[in-house]
């Protein structure tokens, strides 16, 4: 199948209609509903208290035709993606992670020093780093120029930009192609998917190689994960849709991947329809899972909202007996699920003293809507709070592992998804 960018609908056509991002379809269904909220890394400095914070609907549809789960572009990546406040490279086991990758891909890929990697959106240099001691040549695409500089200093050829069909055609018209493009956590950050989509094609080599790492929707569904419903993501993805979504480019699934990042997320594998690359079982396996579940039925995706509901009535419930018990609580982490949970439980400073992070950027600087202060993580032994409120649920391990002295002063750990958890540092050793 060839099928040109200029034949799929574009987001610059579509931005504030109700249409399907990938197939053009009229969205009439609704997902969830989140009501209003900020964008979620626009942490603000405390001169900026006072002013006027811009919202956006958290309102997300569902497409009947190919169930891609949505929402509108109320804002351009240029505002969101020009300076960043996210680095990877904060959290340890994401590191850890991305090393584990590199080193897998390069000998199943047998890449070497004639091969080039790609990463489209490739942040502080986090996952590229790691492919410098095997030899093996590399070039990032990062919007944010902030981050990229960052990923510069690593030694990282990184050009700062928006990866589409324009910066594709740039690349190959300068004699680069790429055996193996990489894009971790980028997919539900696009919203014109068929022109991202169509850049890597015209990137691949005719037998390259394509991953991407993704929240899978199944898990959001399952375990109730609304947080990772924020502006940045601007698209949510079952494996049946990214089925749709490789045949309308031409390409094919060849692997799968099931891995428990970011609670639970799919890693795909892409190759041409015309390559050489022979679909594994995997690829046949969770399509027919999917099919069980009712992931082609519109059905399967029309009773998220009432499970939201009930997670944040539990949630706040356990809050204000704590409260009203004369606990004092801190927050873990100021990621972007942390500030759609905040703000949309309405959970704001007199609920947390304080929130952390290890980030710099963040600290002293407030959330956005919610404005709970950001401190160093150290703020914690400082204070010393009854309980800490996990933000970042998916890295409880790390966290847990990193501040398990809390039990030191009879503190404990609050996990808030899939539904309020308490854990006791000494029972989690």
């Amino acid at each position: 199948m060839n099928i040109r960018a200029s034949d799929l609908p574009h987001s610059t056509n579509l931005r504030l209609t109700a249409h399907c991002r990938l197939c053009g379809e009229g969205l009439k269904h609704s997902f969830v509903d989140l009501g209003m909220s900020p964008l979620c890394e626009s942490f603000l400095l405390p001169e900026q208290l006072d002013s006027m914070e811009p919202y956006f609907p958290l309102h997300v549809l569902v497409c009947d035709r190919c169930l891609l789960v949505q929402l509108k572009e109320y804002v351009s990546p240029d505002n969101i993606f020009s300076e960043y406040a996210y680095f990877s490279s904060f959290s340890t086991s994401w590191v850890a992670h991305a090393k584990a990758y590199c080193e897998m891909i390069t000998k199943r890929l047998r890449l070497g020093p004639e091969s080039l990697v790609v990463e489209l959106a490739c942040n502080d240099g986090y996952l590229l780093q790691h492919f410098l001691p095997l030899g093996v040549p590399v070039l990032g695409i990062e919007p944010a120029a902030n981050v990229a500089k960052s990923a510069i200093e690593k030694g990282i050829p990184t050009q700062v930009d928006f990866f589409g069909v324009r910066v594709a055609e740039e690349l190959v018209a300068s004699g680069k192609r790429a055996d193996l493009i990489v894009g971790n956590n980028v997919l539900a950050h696009v919203p014109d998917l068929n022109d991202f989509v169509g850049g890597m094609v015209r990137l691949l080599k005719p037998e390259g190689v394509i991953t991407l790492e993704f929240p899978h929707l199944e898990r959001l569904i399952a375990e109730n994960q609304f947080d990772t419903i924020y502006h940045e993501h601007f698209s949510y993805f079952s494996f049946v849709t990214i089925e749709h979504m490789a045949a309308l480019h031409g390409l094919k699934l060849i692997d799968v991947e099931e891995i428990p990042t970011h609670g639970g997320s799919l890693r795909i594998y892409l190759a041409h329809q015309a390559s050489s690359h022979v679909p594994a079982q995997s690829v046949a396996d969770l399509l027919d899972r999917e099919e069980r579940l009712g992931y082609r039925d519109i059905a399967a995706y029309t009773t998220f909202a009432e499970q939201v509901k009930r997670t944040k009535r539990k949630l706040l419930s356990f809050l204000i007996a704590a409260k009203d018990e004369g606990k004092t609580i801190c927050g873990y982490g100021a990621p972007g699920k942390g500030n759609t949970l905040l703000n949309y439980c309405g959970i704001g400073p007199d609920f947390l003293e304080f929130t952390v992070d290890r980030n710099p950027y963040k600290h002293g600087r407030f959330t956005p809507g919610m404005h709970i202060p950001i401190c160093p993580v150290e703020a914690i032994d400082t204070f010393k709070p009854d309980y800490v409120l996990i933000l970042p649920w998916n890295l409880k391990t790390e966290i847990v592992q990193q501040m398990r002295h809390i039990r030191d002063w009879g503190g404990k750990f609050i996990v808030p998804i899939p539904e309020v958890t308490v854990l006791d540092p000494e029972e989690s050793l």
